[in-house]
């Protein structure tokens, strides 16, 4: 039962005790998705997101036991769907008492409103993310009609770790004044990727803007004015990087251009001396092979993740 339990919005200075509860919940679930109160800072920020409608805290005295937040894309998936981001966990020693249920229940209704708001007349995709096997978040969704549409590996690599290829030197680090051609770039390799939304101008500025990105361990590939190929990366957690985008634009595949980049992002971040791990993660039905490219530059498989979706008609 949940009737003893404070429920609120997340508001700024609740992110310590999120950061709390979000490392818990890394460890226990094995998710090993680490954020301090600053990463956390910055989501409640995001564009587009209004944490006094869009998140919920749920409170034990002054102990944050469960969370949960949504979002709505600001493009429609596969040009179709309004895709709604659903996110949140309970702490370990408060589940089996209908918080989770109800968090859902929450985000779901806030989700039919936003979707109906900001793309009248889209079908609605509710995705959540989750482990296959023995996840909590499992049978959760499942009782509720979603189903597994997708996984995805993590993998890891050591730094230094196996020695790198030499740096090719058509690759350029990141610099500000190519952000629109990398967004571009980033909008055309991902078409037609399952799940991925283009990318609004007003969402890359503040994706590059953020305290976590690291510019000077990104790698570009250029051909003129034009981003052809590119690996970008961020930092969580001290000593870790991880790539987060990593991309071909169609007419440039199979030139070994995102090896290049990736190559020169790793041995950039050896360099520095400052990261002992390099980290990401991919679509395991990725049409581009991608999972091999990483194989081939170090990386190994460590866990994989699964993506829920449930698919429902917009309102009559």
């Amino acid at each position: 039962m949940t009737n003893s339990l404070r429920w609120s919005a997340i508001a700024a200075a609740d992110t310590p005790r999120w950061a709390e509860l979000s490392d818990l919940l890394a460890v226990a679930d094995g998710t090993e998705e680490f954020y301090s109160a600053e990463d956390l800072a910055e989501e409640l920020a995001e564009p587009g997101f209004d944490p006094e409608r869009d998140s919920w805290a749920v409170w034990d005295g002054a102990l944050l036991v469960g969370y949960g937040q949504l979002r709505i894309g600001a493009e429609l998936a596969e040009n179709r769907f309004a895709q709604a981001y659903l996110d949140g966990g309970v702490h370990t020693g408060y589940r089996g008492r209908g918080i989770g249920v109800r968090l859902m229940d929450l985000m779901e209704a806030r989700a039919r409103e936003l979707a109906a708001d900001r793309h009248p007349g889209a079908p609605l995709r509710l995705r959540v993310p989750g482990r296959p096997g023995e996840d909590p978040v499992r049978p959760l969704v499942e009782r509720r009609g979603y189903r597994v549409a997708r996984y995805f590996t993590d993998m890891h690599r050591d730094l230094p770790g196996a020695p790198l290829a030499p740096v090719d030197p058509g690759v350029t680090m990141y610099q500000p004044q190519w952000a629109e051609p990398l967004r571009s770039a980033h909008n055309a390799a991902f078409a037609g990727h399952w799940g991925s939304t283009p990318q609004s101008a007003a969402g890359w500025r503040d994706r590059l803007a953020s305290r976590t990105f690291r510019p000077a361990t990104s790698a570009l590939w250029l051909d003129g004015n034009d981003v052809l190929a590119y690996a970008l990366t961020y930092q969580w957690v001290d000593g870790e990087l991880y790539f987060g985008q990593i991309g071909t634009r169609p007419e440039a595949r199979g030139r070994g251009l995102a090896r290049a980049c990736i190559t020169a992002a790793l041995q950039r971040a050896v360099d520095l001396s400052t990261f002992d791990s390099a980290d990401l993660s991919v679509d395991s039905a990725n049409p581009t092979g991608a999972g091999a490219l990483y194989e081939s530059v170090g990386f190994t498989a460590v866990r994989t993740m699964a993506i829920y979706l449930r698919d429902e008609a917009p309102p009559a």
